[in-house]
């Protein structure tokens, strides 16, 4: 059975838990069209994450790759546009790098697209009923290092896969600790990227609709 590698990170910057990895190890052997989820946790560091997830591709060969990240603020599940080729740290790391204007990739373009049918995602997943849109930004901390990583490795040496980033809200919990913050229970993260997943290997060309922003 053809296998989908699904990252989360290791909580950061004092939080107790990180959603992404909750809902990642949620799906562990989860079968989604046809594949087989296998889920990895990656550290918040620079460098050592595309290490770990350059391994963990080696180890399941897999046909399908989605990074997901925290993205304490946001309301929806964002479906990543666009990767950028430097390392810009508002904060130290979990092994207290801190870089500033940094590429992440020497050789590397200045940005990727995602490999993944972003708007028939986002289409999909509030169809579910599941707040959703097309983000154009990753950011600069670790979250953009590995998706920028990933698909520079895909760009180099695995040209047929497919790969890409999903940012996903506090939890609950920790946004009892934030006041005013949104969240997304657990539940309903799940379920949204068991659509994404689902999305992304059935659907071969992306939806032609609106997904963008005006600031």
């Amino acid at each position: 059975m053809s296998t989908i590698l699904l990252t989360g990170f290791e909580p950061f910057e004092q939080e107790p838990v990180n959603p992404s990895w909750e809902a990642a190890q949620a799906l562990e052997g989860a079968q989604i069209g046809g594949a087989v989820v296998v889920a990895r946790q990656v550290p918040c560091v620079f460098g050592r994450a595309l290490e770990v997830l350059g391994s963990a591709i080696a180890e399941t060969d897999p046909v399908l790759v989605v990074c997901v990240g925290q993205a304490g603020g946001r309301a929806e599940m964002s479906i990543e546009r666009v990767a950028i080729n430097v390392d810009d740290a508002r904060i130290a790391d979990n092994a207290g790098q801190q870089p500033i204007d940094a590429p992440i990739a020497a050789d590397g373009p200045a940005a990727y697209f995602a490999r993944l049918p972003i708007k028939a995602i986002t289409h999909a997943l509030r169809d579910a009923g599941i707040p959703a849109a097309v983000s154009q930004t990753a950011g600069t901390f670790v979250c953009n290092h590995i998706f920028y990583g990933l698909l520079h490795h895909i760009a180099l040496h695995r040209p047929a896969l497919r790969g890409g980033f999903i940012h996903i809200p506090y939890l609950p919990s920790q946004a009892a600790r934030h006041p005013g913050q949104p969240s997304m229970a657990l539940d309903t993260v799940v379920k949204g990227l068991r659509v994404a997943l689902h999305t992304a290997l059935s659907v071969s060309e992306d939806r032609r609709e609106s997904g963008g922003q005006l600031h």
